[in-house]
């Protein structure tokens, strides 16, 4: 079994993520995810299987390839706003997060090897919509609001806590002091628009920069996820030490804007080859890219298109 430095995704090693959780499941497996939370699925017995033939088919992938696995919980919506939305209170929110952190360690210990590492990601997500960002909060308020979800995977177990889908930088300021006083380290990923910015109109480097400042770059890497490479690649392709922060990307297989996606009927699963090469054509830019995976509609054709090619 790795130690828990080797499990960290900071080194040379390569990190593999898993797809679209919320999408595959749905879309691919016929599952009802209500309000788009996939940790209602810890409460029986079908839906934990699920979960663990998802998370089979990556750690395949990894193992093949002698990638170390991320394996992040299913509990992006478990917070007290989506929560309340499925009729659930803090007792119950907190017995979720814990459920997940325990299915991720039965997990890892079933499958975890010195060649495939396993870092358990306490999955944490906005406070409101990803997409809009309708939840402007001040950093104090994110601190506040988060806190209570962060402290309980960190007491559960979690190797550290991973914020995605955040589309500005406050909330992130908020989630990454959470993570401090809790003791646990911390990653950041920024959803974009096809601009490239985020959707409170924060450029990535603006809001990674501004991050770093409030935080005394208590962030251990930034990432992107939620977005197509084509949102981004002009982004990158421009250059400058702040990429040094990107830790690894996570992107949608569609090319489509959120609006649009938010609109669509049918699931648009991209070409995982050209996913693949357009992850590959970013990769001189991100010297301290070592965590890879996808978003919404990227399943394990996606990821293992994305890590040969990566490899190569």
């Amino acid at each position: 079994m790795a130690s828990a430095t080797k499990r960290f995704p900071t080194g040379e090693r390569l990190f593999l993520g898993d797809g679209g959780l919320e999408t595959t499941l749905i879309f691919r497996e016929g599952l009802d995810l209500p309000e788009f939370a996939s940790y209602v699925l810890l409460r029986d017995a079908a839906g934990i299987e699920a979960l663990r033939r998802y998370y089979r088919d990556f750690l395949a992938i990894a193992r093949r390839h002698g990638t170390g696995f991320t394996l992040d919980t299913p509990t992006w919506r478990a917070n007290a706003d989506w929560g309340e939305k499925l009729g659930d209170d803090a007792a119950s929110l907190a017995a979720v997060n814990r459920a997940a952190v325990a299915l991720a360690e039965e997990i890892r210990a079933a499958e975890e090897s010195a060649e495939t590492p396993i870092a358990i990601c306490g999955t944490v997500g906005p406070r409101g919509d990803g997409y809009r960002p309708e939840w402007l909060m001040s950093a104090a308020e994110a601190e506040r609001y988060h806190r209570a979800q962060i402290q309980t995977l960190a007491d559960a177990g979690a190797d550290l806590i991973a914020a995605y889908t955040l589309c500005c930088a406050e909330e992130a300021i908020g989630v990454v002091r959470a993570a401090v006083a809790a003791g646990v380290p911390v990653t950041i990923s920024f959803t974009l628009e096809t601009d490239g910015r985020l959707p409170s109109g924060q450029s990535l480097e603006e809001a990674i920069a501004l991050v770093d400042a409030e935080t005394d770059g208590a962030t251990t890497y930034f990432m992107v996820n939620c977005a197509h490479p084509s949102h981004f690649a002009a982004v990158i392709e421009a250059g400058g030490d702040w990429l040094g922060r990107l830790g690894g990307i996570r992107a949608n297989a569609s090319r489509k804007s959120h609006a649009e996606l938010d609109e669509a009927a049918d699931l648009d699963a991209g070409d995982p080859e050209e996913l693949g090469a357009e992850y590959r054509a970013l990769k001189g830019r991100l010297p301290n890219a070592r965590v890879l995976g996808g978003c919404c509609g990227t399943d394990s054709r996606h990821i293992e298109s994305v890590c040969s090619r990566w490899l190569r």
